[in-house]
């Protein structure tokens, strides 16, 4: 008789899960991870972080397929098991914020920032927030949040006592690279005046763009830099300019910048790659397609362009 074929562990299933996510089979990964939060619940060494980091792994799967109501779940019950987890604060943050709940996501960005100040994607979401309240409340927007949970003095000890290793989940959102390793930046977020004046900058550079007026829209979009160096689509739109007038180190350098607050931005990871194929660098313009076929696998312009770099070969 042949043998019966034996049932993976948790651990198994959770490292596949692990795999299936960093090439971007996300509802793959899904599945793995839904296994492997059953396996561990059936467990006898059910360890409530264990299913809390899970929880988690699963809610990042969630919401790169667009799932948010569910990556919010699942980030719901980890934090449960598994209370100031910052990786499932800034995943629910996501969440809301691509659901449109601005006020919860600020909580969790400035959460996560009461147990990392220097988190970058917390100040980001937290600058983002803040514009969209005042916005949608006028000035008294911070009237109508819910009340931001504060960490005890215990809670800070437990998480200062684990280890890196044993108490996040693997970095499941890594920084795209077209050559070397990325270097981490905390920028400190600009006050509200500087937002209002970087953003009116900005305008002022997109209304030039539309005109073909490119280097007139760099200076623009430079000095907004200085007042909100925080502000995604500025180095991503400064970088077009850069392309228009064939500076293409500079057009990578700002989707370097781009990417380093947001290592999936579509249109950072395409300008760069655009930089680097008239650079004559085939591999790093190959490596920023692939990552962004992961996010977009029909990207129509993408998929020409790999074309272009393979026939340069």
């Amino acid at each position: 008789m042949p043998q019966k074929q034996r049932s993976k562990s948790w651990t198994e299933l959770k490292q596949a899960g692990n795999e299936c996510f960093k090439t971007g089979q996300y509802g793959e990964a899904t599945s793995l991870y839904s296994q492997a939060i059953k396996e561990l619940e059936k467990s006898n060494k059910r360890n409530p972080e264990d299913l809390g980091i899970l929880h988690s792994n699963r809610a990042a799967s969630y919401l790169k397929e667009g799932n948010c109501s569910e990556c919010v779940k699942d980030c719901n019950l980890s934090l449960e098991l598994f209370p100031f987890n910052v990786k499932s604060l800034l995943r629910r943050a996501a969440a809301y914020e691509a659901l449109e709940r601005y006020r919860l996501a600020y909580v969790d960005y400035k959460t996560a920032l009461q147990i990392d100040c220097n988190i970058a994607a917390a100040h980001e979401g937290t600058n983002r927030m803040t514009k969209a309240l005042t916005e949608a409340d006028g000035l008294s927007w911070r009237d109508k949040l819910p009340p931001i949970p504060t960490m005890s003095l215990s809670d800070r000890e437990k998480l200062a006592q684990k280890s890196p290793a044993s108490a996040a989940p693997p970095n499941l959102n890594p920084a795209p690279k077209h050559n070397g390793t990325a270097r981490q930046t905390n920028k400190p977020a600009p006050s509200d005046k500087d937002m209002k004046r970087g953003q009116a900058l900005k305008e002022e550079g997109n209304a030039l763009v539309k005109k073909g007026e490119h280097k007139k829209a760099i200076d623009k979009y430079s000095q907004s830099i200085k007042h909100n160096p925080t502000e995604i689509t500025t180095y991503t739109n400064r970088a077009l300019c850069y392309l228009s007038v064939k500076q293409y180190r500079d057009a990578v350098r700002d989707c370097d910048e781009a990417l380093r607050i947001d290592g999936s931005n579509i249109k950072a990871l395409y300008r760069r790659a655009q930089a680097l194929l008239e650079l004559k660098d085939i591999k790093g313009c190959e490596d920023n397609l692939n990552t962004l076929l992961q996010v977009e696998p029909k990207n129509l312009a993408a998929l020409k362009m790999m074309e272009d770099a393979k026939n340069m070969k």
